[in-house]
C-alpha cells in the first residue's frame, strides 16, 4: 500500500501507511509519550488494522483518530508533551493539555460519550457525520489492539468451556462451528477451533478478510460454494481431523440453507446474537430436532 495524501484545512497530511517505531531511539520527550505514540501508530499498521487509509482499527467501524487531521494533531501534541503534562483526546481529537504531574496519566480519552436523552444511534450518527464523535470500539480508540491474536486466547478459552461432558470425553471433533464474521475479532475463531479440535466453517461477504486469515495461518481454506466447504468438513469429521474453512458468502442465505440441509452446527456464533436467533429460526422451520453436529453416520 503506497502513501496518499489528502487536503484538510490547507494542509496536505499523510495518510500513511503508518509503522509503530521500533528500538531505543524515541521522537517524544519520554518514554510515557513515545509508548501512546507507538500505541496508536502500531494500531494503523497495515499488518494489524483493517483499514488504515480510513483510520479503522477493526470492526468495520472503530476508528484509532476521528480523521487525519486529529490524527496529525495527536502525534504532534504527544511529540511536544513534557514529562508533567496530561493530552486530553475526545472522540479521537486532541482537545488540550494541561499541567499536571510526572506521576499523572500523560494521555487522557474517552470515545463516543453520550448521556441521558442523546444517548442513542441517532444520536451518534448524526455526530459522526457532522465530524463531532468518532466509534472507538473497544481497544481500536484507546490505540491497545494488537491484531487478532489478542482475542485467540480468549476464543479458545470460550470453545473449550462450551464443550459438554459428552464432547469431553472424545466427540468433539465431530463438531461444526458456525460463525458468521472473519474479521479483526472474529477472525480469531478458526484457528481456536481447530486448537480444540473441532471442524469450522465461518462465513464472510468479505474474501479479503477471509484471505488475510489463510495469510496468517488462522484458516486453513478458503472457498466460494457451501457445496466444497461441506464436502472437506464432512471428509475431516470422517477423519476426525480438525479443519477450519472461510466460505465467502451472507449469513442470512448460508444458514438457511444449511437449515435445509439438515446441517447442524454445536455453536453459532454473529455480530449481537442475530446469527444465532438467524439459526434457531431456520432450525424451526426446516430442521426437526437432532444431534447438533456434523456427523459421518458410519461412526454411529
Amino acid at each position: 500500500m503506497g502513501s496518499t495524501t489528502e487536503t484538510l484545512s490547507g494542509a496536505t497530511l499523510s495518510r500513511g501507511p503508518f509503522r509503530a517505531p521500533r528500538g531505543t531511539q524515541i521522537s517524544c520527550k519520554g518514554w510515557q509519550q513515545e509508548a501512546a505514540l507507538r500505541m496508536l501508530m502500531n494500531n494503523l499498521d497495515p499488518e494489524v488494522a483493517e483499514k488504515p487509509e480510513d483510520l479503522v482499527v477493526y470492526g468495520g467501524t472503530g476508528k484509532a483518530a476521528r480523521n487525519w487531521e486529529s490524527f496529525h494533531a495527536i502525534v504532534k501534541s504527544l511529540r511536544e508533551l513534557a514529562n508533567d503534562e496530561t493530552l486530553l483526546v475526545q472522540s479521537g481529537k486532541p482537545v488540550g493539555v494541561f499541567r499536571t504531574h510526572e506521576y499523572a496519566p500523560r494521555v487522557l480519552l474517552c470515545n463516543s460519550n453520550l448521556v441521558g436523552h442523546w444517548n442513542n444511534w441517532e444520536q451518534f450518527h448524526e455526530f459522526d457525520r457532522a465530524g463531532l464523535m468518532m466509534y472507538g470500539q473497544m481497544t481500536a480508540g484507546s490505540w491497545i489492539y494488537i491484531g487478532t491474536q489478542g482475542i485467540l486466547q480468549g476464543t479458545y478459552e470460550t470453545f473449550a468451556g462450551g464443550r459438554s461432558a459428552a464432547t469431553l470425553a472424545g466427540r468433539w471433533r465431530a463438531n461444526l462451528l458456525l460463525p458468521g464474521g472473519m474479521g479483526g475479532m472474529g477472525g480469531a475463531q478458526p484457528l481456536a477451533a481447530t486448537m480444540n479440535g473441532a471442524a469450522f466453517l465461518g462465513i464472510d461477504v468479505d474474501p479479503e478478510r477471509i484471505k488475510k486469515r489463510l495469510k496468517t495461518g488462522y484458516c486453513d481454506v478458503m472457498v466460494t460454494s457451501l457445496d466444497e466447504a461441506l464436502r472437506i468438513l464432512k471428509n475431516a469429521v470422517r477423519k476426525g481431523e480438525a479443519t477450519s474453512i472461510g466460505l465467502v458468502g451472507n449469513c442470512a442465505d448460508v444458514i438457511p440453507e444449511l437449515a435445509k440441509r439438515g446441517v447442524v452446527p454445536r455453536f453459532v456464533d454473529g455480530p449481537n446474537q442475530r446469527a444465532r436467533s438467524h439459526w434457531r429460526l431456520c432450525a424451526k422451520r426446516h430442521v426437526s430436532r437432532g444431534r447438533p453436529r456434523i456427523a459421518d453416520e458410519r461412526r454411529r
